[in-house]
């Protein structure tokens, strides 16, 4: 899994967070969902524009974000 082909920041798309390319679905908003218990069906019911693909890279994000590295994400790439 390459989240950084999935997951995109642009300072005009929901104020520069990162975002499910192509959407305007937060990443946070995913891992929030999942955090409360929502199953990735619901999620992908609730966001038609997702993909299960798309819940996998948010994982992995954060996943990333967890081993306190930097995370450096162009805006506007992608």
């Amino acid at each position: 899994m390459v989240w950084r082909d999935r997951i995109t920041v642009d300072p005009l798309v929901c104020h520069g967070k990162a975002c499910i390319k192509g959407t305007r679905v937060m990443v946070s908003v995913i891992l929030d969902n999942l955090a409360d218990g929502v199953s990735r069906d619901e999620i992908l019911a609730s966001y038609p524009s997702l993909v299960d693909a798309d819940i996998d890279a948010a994982v992995h994000y954060a996943a990333e974000l967890a081993r306190e590295r930097l995370v450096t994400l162009v805006p506007g790439a992608g």
